[in-house]
């Protein structure tokens, strides 16, 4: 279950996007009181991913925008639970299946994973093994003492887990043991001690499918968040751009030197905008915050950036690219976001300065 912190400032997220985009409506009301052409609705749900969804669109009608939504809600819900590590569901075969499988029998999955997984494979490749699903059984033991510190009141009573705890765990973290068979649509992990964590890809990948289906369906105008995972199709009718911010790490409840709690505001169509902090899933032990991005390298809370915000085409690799950038030097994060093709990146770095790659700019008002 989301913590009451985790869950303030992910609502507080979500109504820092109403501000940018300008959206002044309710939960299926309209914020438009023109009569011709599209009109702007809203809504707001909390029922998937842990976080709060939010979605602006520009529809015909309120009929037209409720049957999109109900089909873009039915999609994350869906995609929500085929990558649920902690949870079953009856009739469905999910991630936890395939982790409940390991060194036991090859899974049937769906395509949905099959796609997912095959993505973040791609980008275990690009990022250098930064990005690594397979590194579940270590970040399984940061999630259980930082579950046990926030159930808590008492932070002198929180804890730290040992290196040798660590190290034990990362001999289970070989990405070569995931084995995906696509003819079969089989996934199986080749070591019984394996356990796959889709967190850092998931939800960006489960955002731009659901997004697709919503264009195929007809939607043309939209700015879809979930947790911050910005996703905008096309334009506003009058041609103007959507605009994501990033929000300011450092003290995201505080308005920051621009006038808003943003460090940067860019323009997005057909764009996905996604951010990997350290202020929002965390816990403190003798004052020392500590979060959820582990470095696979030293299998502890990666120490360059307070916060790495991408801007690229898809969200899936956006999302991926967060975490894999956030465990990586300035330098080399920057060689390798100008190596690919539509993608820029922002960071801020644990010192206060927010630092771009060479296009960011283009895409800033």
């Amino acid at each position: 279950m989301m913590t009451k912190r985790i869950f303030s400032a992910l609502l507080a997220a979500a109504l820092s996007l109403s501000l940018l985009a300008g959206c002044g409506s309710t939960s299926g009301s309209t914020a438009s009181s023109a009569a011709d052409g599209p009109q702007r609705y809203s809504t707001v749900f909390y029922d998937v991913f842990d976080t709060v969804t939010q979605v602006i669109a520009y529809c015909d009608s309120e009929e037209e925008f409720t049957a999109q939504m109900d089909a873009l809600h039915a999609d994350l819900v869906e995609y929500n639970q085929l990558y649920d590590i902690y949870n079953d569901y009856d009739g469905v075969t999910n991630i936890k299946t395939i982790n409940d499988n390991a060194g036991t029998a090859p899974v049937t999955v769906d395509d949905k994973i099959l796609g997912m997984l095959e993505l973040a494979q791609t980008m275990y490749d690009t990022t250098g093994g930064k990005l690594n699903i397979a590194l579940g059984s270590v970040l399984n033991i940061w999630h259980n003492y930082r579950e046990a510190a926030l159930a808590d009141d008492n932070d002198s009573n929180n804890q730290l887990p040992t290196q040798e705890e660590l190290d034990a765990a990362a001999q289970h973290c070989d990405i070569a043991n995931l084995i995906i068979d696509e003819d079969a649509k089989t996934v199986y992990l080749a070591d019984p001690a394996m356990s796959l964590d889709v967190g850092s890809v998931g939800k960006g990948y489960a955002v731009e499918q659901a997004a697709q289906a919503a264009e195929a369906r007809g939607l043309t105008s939209a700015l879809i968040s979930v947790g911050g995972n910005l996703r905008a199709i096309g334009t506003k009718p009058d041609g103007s751009q959507w605009v994501g911010g990033v929000e300011n790490p450092w003290n995201s409840s505080e308005v920051y030197t621009n006038g808003s709690s943003t460090v940067a505001a860019v323009k997005m169509s057909d764009l996905s905008l996604v951010t990997s902090g350290d202020y929002q899933r965390y816990y403190v032990v003798d004052g020392v915050r500590y979060h959820h991005l582990i470095d696979p390298a030293t299998l502890w809370p990666a120490a360059y950036f307070d916060g790495v915000s991408v801007l690229a085409p898809d969200s899936g690799v956006a999302d991926c690219l967060t975490t894999g950038l956030f465990c990586l030097p300035l330098e080399e994060g920057k060689q390798l976001v100008e190596s690919l093709d539509g993608v820029e990146a922002l960071w801020c770095t644990t010192d206060g300065e927010v630092v771009t790659s060479s296009g960011w700019s283009e895409h800033t008002n």
